[in-house]
């Protein structure tokens, strides 16, 4: 708060009315803006807009000064559409289930629970002290059983309409842990706790959410999101449509489907490719190969698709043939290491004179190779080379096929297949159904239980939320198998002994619908109202990294979907806008590590410089979205700044604006609106530090006013301090934004002072090359002006923009001081300029 004088510190009364204690003035107003419920958001009041930062992970280590980027970028935009009339929700919750916990808890000896819990104070304690703009009383937390007993119903909504299936998938699994690994806990085919075991790869009953059902959907509307296009790229990408055929190779009596965009090369199929994954192969392996594929199976040591792309292409025959659906050749079936199992049927055909990858396997193990496709010139191409040939042409030993350019045969020879049973027209899509199951302890358990008589069945919904156990074991396997009273249970249908599932489900399943609970959050009835979902949804506003451009992003469009067709939803899309911010590299454009330690902790900055400083310096440095670096002078700066802004509160006589000031903050106040509303924040903080730098050492109230609304949503604190200082009513953060008087905007003197912001960028670029040059800096400035022009530059002014002592004069005063000559070199709207 702002320190009054005192008779004891007379000699320091001006020093003392113009100092702030920021801790002091900061908790202040967070104070009373909970008291006075200033945030709470309510329906029906008007005109809505929602602003949503990402789903966070509540991390032990608390906020990084990324978090803060991202808060700060979203409160920004939530405080001036408040201002603007907006009935604004902007809510707050945690991703607490995961990995992640879990093994924090495992390494403490502790409860996933307690960490958790910890770990969420933490966070809204940092996350209170940034000013941010939260309807607190809407908190989510995924641990929560008030929210995860909803995970339940949807997934049980989900199997009753079809969505939910059960099957045979890959997984990483651990000898040791005697449990399945994440991804991310296998290290280099090891696991992460035992790193001399090697991972192994096996087959485990799997639950998945059929998200393809939706692929075409999701595909088609990613046209029409206001996103960056980057990330509709990748989202177009991961669904990833390809048209193509659908080709029946029979198989021991058996017909196995398998996908291809190339019909044209079918003849020059020579062998078959099924996933090392593909819960089918053991129908495939014959007795006399059993070991030597069983012994290369061993040597898969992750499920992670990268590490499945950085692998070396190998291989071992399987022992069975396919029957080839046009000429009826016998086609070996091999076994390899780089077919996706849940891709089209899990097998490929091999065309190695025609694929660059199929190619090298077949050289590798002496399949052959026949060539199907020749260029349009006539070009022969050999098999002895080392390059397929990849490209469309026309056909050669494909029978009735031949001659016929490749396209004309794609059609042609899937008519065929048509005609013959044996295949047909068919699109495919690179996006999997979503495995939910994860084996381990904290996450939502499964509303399944197994019955000996009954098979699977639901829990019914009047039993939800299915409770997660306190007392489990770690390093044993699944933590859920080990809890005796969780395990077992009653068959809802016969009343038997039965089990409960002991998989829970992953976490992303939290956050594909969180931003619909924080519609109605305290509804015990049912997941929301769908009264007041339809009221504040879709989210405006959706702000979070690129790095959740797939998986969350899919996901929640998934969900939506699927609830807007079960009759929940009214609208497509959850987040019709989405903003990527960038990242914060340390001062040595490194990424923040504290291996390096080039970390910046949010609050150590804000405690040194105030928050507002802090939030008004993270979106200063550049455009929102750009990758930037932290700069600690331009922190000090900004903090200068602030400082200068209290004791013009204090100084400032008020009276009436100069017509100069009265253009000037109409025409930023313009400025500043459209760039908040267009996310360009640090051309924002730009002008509204040179509208303040121009302040006169008089203004009226209104206009200090509207100042004072400008820097609100940036330096919320300080603008409710001074706010409260000037006699306004009630909190500025309620205030409605200020209108633009087109009619006091005056053109002529906003050209003079373009002039003169050119002037002041000048004199630093001077002052810099003086500095650079001679070693010092210089201590005064003499600006020489043509005489018509001379009114636009005030010397007070400008010796407060570039913070030395600048004297001004007209080229034609003949007292002028002018050593070097310069006022001879001025022109029209370009002073010259002497430095000493």
């Amino acid at each position: 708060m702002i320190k009054k004088n005192s008779k004891k510190n007379m000699k320091n009364s001006e020093k003392s009315k113009t100092e702030i204690d920021f801790s002091a003035m900061e908790q202040k107003w967070q104070k009373r803006w909970e008291r006075d419920k200033v945030f709470e958001a309510e329906e029906d009041k008007g005109k809505k807009f929602y602003v949503l930062e990402m789903y966070p992970y509540p991390s032990g280590s608390g906020l990084h000064i990324g978090h803060a980027f991202n808060y700060v970028i979203g409160d920004i935009l939530a405080r001036f559409k408040r201002m603007k009339g907006f009935n604004v929700l902007h809510p707050m919750g945690y991703d607490s289930f995961g990995l992640p916990a879990e093994n924090a808890a495992i390494k403490s000896k502790s409860h996933p629970r307690i960490f958790t819990d910890e770990a969420i104070s933490n966070f809204i304690r940092q996350q209170i002290s940034l000013g941010l703009t939260y309807d607190w009383r809407r908190k989510l937390q995924s641990h929560d059983p008030e929210y995860y007993r909803w995970n339940q119903f949807f997934f049980l909504e989900f199997l009753k309409k079809g969505l939910v299936y059960r099957k045979k998938s890959s997984v990483n699994w651990c000898k040791d842990c005697s449990t399945v690994l994440a991804n991310e806990q296998v290290h280099q085919g090891f696991c992460w706790r035992h790193n001399s075991t090697p991972v192994e790869v096996k087959q485990l009953e799997q639950w998945f959410l059929k998200t393809t059902a939706y692929a075409d959907e999701l595909l088609k509307c990613v046209d029409g999101l206001n996103w960056p296009e980057r990330i509709k790229a990748m989202q177009r990408n991961w669904i990833g449509k390809s048209e193509g055929s659908e080709v029946i190779f029979e198989v021991n009596g058996q017909n196995w489907e398998v996908f291809t965009t190339r019909a044209d090369t079918l003849m020059g199929v020579t062998f078959l490719v099924v996933s090392a994954q593909h819960p089918k192969l053991d129908q495939l392996v014959t007795k006399d190969k059993r070991k030597e594929v069983d012994d290369f199976l061993k040597k898969l040591r992750s499920t992670k698709q990268e590490d499945i792309d950085q692998m070396e292409k190998e291989g071992v025959f399987t022992g069975s043939y396919a029957k080839h659906p046009l000429i009826g050749e016998k086609i070996p079936i091999w076994v390899g290491n780089f077919v996706v199992a849940d891709y089209g049927s899990g097998m490929v055909m091999a065309v190695p004179a025609h694929d660059q990858r199929d190619f090298e396997f077949a050289k590798k193990y002496g399949l052959p190779i026949k060539e199907v496709v020749m260029p349009v010139e006539g070009r022969k191409i050999e098999n002895r080379l080392i390059k397929a040939f990849t490209e469309y042409g026309k056909l050669i030993n494909s029978s009735k096929f031949d001659g016929l350019d490749s396209l004309g045969a794609r059609k042609k020879i899937t008519d065929e297949l048509a005609r013959v049973k044996k295949g047909r027209s068919s699109i495919q899509y690179k996006l999997r159904d979503w495995l939910v199951s994860r084996q381990r302890y904290w996450g939502t358990p499964i509303p399944i239980v197994y019955c000996d008589d009954c098979g699977a069945v639901s829990v019914p919904e009047k039993d939800l939320p299915v409770l997660l156990p306190e007392k489990v074991k770690f390093g044993e396997g699944n933590p859920l198998a080990t809890s005796k009273e969780f395990l077992e249970t009653k068959c809802p249908k016969c009343g038997n002994k039965a089990r409960r599932e002991t998989d829970t489900m992953d976490t992303f399943f939290d956050s594909s619908w969180y931003y619909l609970r924080f519609t109605d959050n305290m509804n015990k009835k049912e997941p929301f109202s769908k009264k007041k979902a339809a009221y504040w949804m879709p989210v405006d506003f959706y702000v979070g990294g690129a790095e959740h451009a797939c998986m969350h992003l899919i996901y929640a469009r998934f969900f939506t979907k699927a609830l807007r067709d079960f009759g929940y939803l009214n609208f497509d899309e959850p987040f019709p806008r989405l903003y990527n911010q960038g990242m914060i590299h340390g001062e040595d454009w490194h990424v923040m590590s504290k291996s390096i330690g080039n970390v910046v902790d949010p609050l150590d900055a804000s405690s040194k410089y105030g928050v507002d400083a802090l939030r008004m310096f993270l979106v200063s440095m550049a455009s929102p979205d750009k990758d930037t670096n932290w700069n600690q002078n331009g922190l000090e700066s900004v903090s200068k700044l602030i400082k200068s802004m209290v004791h013009y509160a204090h100084t400032v006589k008020f009276g009436n604006s100069s017509k100069r000031i009265e253009s000037k903050i109409h025409s930023t106040l313009k400025s500043v609106s459209e760039q908040i509303e267009g996310l360009k924040y640090n051309s924002a903080v730009i002008q509204i530090r040179a509208l303040f730098e121009s302040f006169e050492p008089e203004i009226s109230k209104k206009d200090f006013q509207i100042f004072l609304k400008m820097i609100s949503p940036f330096c919320p604190h300080l603008a409710e301090e001074l706010w409260e200082k000037i006699g306004g009513k009630g909190f500025i953060s309620l205030a409605e934004w200020p209108k633009v008087d087109e009619g006091k905007i005056d053109l002529k003197l906003e050209e003079a002072e373009k002039a003169v912001e050119k002037t002041v960028s000048d004199i630093i670029n001077v002052l810099n090359l003086v500095k650079e040059k001679q070693g010092k800096e210089a201590e005064k400035v003499y600006l020489y002006v043509i005489p018509n022009e001379i009114e636009g530059y005030d010397s007070t002014i400008l010796s407060r923009r570039v913070n030395k002592e600048v004297v001004v004069y007209a080229v034609n005063d003949k007292q002028k001081y002018d050593p070097s000559g310069k006022a001879g070199k001025s022109k029209p709207g370009k002073p010259g300029i002497y430095v000493e």
